[in-house]
């Protein structure tokens, strides 16, 4: 066969398939032209020349990873306002003092807490008590201080304290102190109470108590049946006294009972200073036993019955009530919540071995 021949062939049917370069000259080519250029090399007609559908998915695809982009940012954004918000909400408390609520504008009732176990680690500790009472008696406004006690009692050394410093306050500032019983003023908590010029009371509340005890535990039979032996060794014949894990002694314990009784005798000269003729002493006055609110009014223990509006409005005269009582900040209120006070409390009761109350 010659190669004349080739001449006589019929020219080539052109491709129709677009080629990878052409295709990716129409995505990179912002000229409009370019998909009719592309479409006249390839010989494919300009009506059919229409984006390939991948570049589509690709756009949205931009599209929607910016848009991610931009709300994690806006997130991130909003997350690290909040935790700045709430670093200078905690410096905020931590550095805040405690404060009482604001002072009225004339004259006002002046009202201290006291509430719960009288102790040196607590909300009715005698330096916070004072300290309340202090700002109260001191405020040219405050008409009367009246204490509103709901407490079992606890140290009678706190207890001492602020029953001392109620009665250098009312004759320092000349002005009267009233209590106001809610469930309970007993004990210590009734020692604070006798330094009052008025006890009031709710009819069914319970008031006295007056006495001093010592508690403790005693192990020694136990360790018995189970085995273990003491070993203790002190510097002092009487250091070891009252050890729980130790027989009791005959003499150690005369000489605490004879300390109980000095501290009950203190309690009893508070009360009847306290009281004056208004007490109606009977045997069991100071036996340590207790009374409802209504039998307090009889034996001279309380005054009368009210509650803090009624002090203040027909007592005091002075209806507009500001509490002075420290009020503990944030930071503190969020560790006792989560329980640093109870750990504190639990570790304490375990080294304790007696407590006088």
């Amino acid at each position: 066969m010659s190669n004349d021949n080739n001449s006589d062939l019929p020219p080539p049917i052109p491709d129709a398939t677009p080629r990878p370069e052409d295709m990716l000259k129409q995505v990179a080519s912002p000229d409009p032209a370019a998909p009719r250029a592309a479409s006249a090399a390839s010989g494919v007609p300009a009506a059919s020349a229409t984006p390939p559908r991948y570049e589509h998915v690709l756009e949205q695809f931009a599209h929607d990873y910016l848009r991610d982009r931009r709300s994690d940012r806006r997130w991130k954004t909003f997350f690290r306002l909040i935790w700045v918000t709430l670093f200078l909400l905690l410096l905020w408390a931590v550095f805040s003092p405690k404060h009482h609520a604001g002072a009225a504008v004339g004259p006002h009732t002046a009202l201290v807490e006291v509430r719960g176990e009288i102790a040196s680690d607590t909300e009715a500790s005698a330096e916070l008590i004072v300290s309340a009472l202090k700002s109260a008696f001191e405020d040219p406004n405050s008409a009367a201080v009246v204490l509103r006690i709901n407490s079992p009692g606890g140290s009678p050394v706190q207890s001492g304290i602020v029953n001392d410093e109620i009665k250098r306050l009312k004759a320092l500032h000349n002005k009267k102190l009233y209590v106001v019983v809610e469930e309970i003023c007993a004990s210590g908590a009734y020692y604070i109470a006798a330094g009052a010029d008025e006890i009031y009371v709710d009819k069914a509340s319970v008031v006295g108590s007056i006495g001093v005890l010592m508690d403790g535990f005693g192990f020694t039979e136990l360790m018995k049946k189970v085995g273990v032996e003491r070993r203790l060794m002190t510097a002092g014949e009487n250091k070891g006294m009252l050890d729980p894990f130790s027989p009791v002694s005959p003499r150690q314990q005369a000489y605490a009972q004879a300390m109980l009784d000095q501290i009950h005798q203190q309690f009893i000269r508070v009360v009847r200073e306290g009281r004056g003729a208004r007490l109606k002493e009977t045997p069991e006055t100071f036996s340590g036993l207790f009374w409802n609110g209504e039998q307090a009014v009889q034996m001279g223990l309380a005054d009368g019955t009210g509650n803090l509006d009624y002090v203040a409005r027909e007592i005091v005269k002075a209806e507009d009530v500001v509490d002075y009582t420290p009020r503990d900040n944030v930071a503190e209120r969020i560790a006792k919540r989560f329980g640093a006070a109870m750990g504190e409390s639990a570790v304490k009761a375990m080294r304790s071995v007696a407590t006088i109350r």
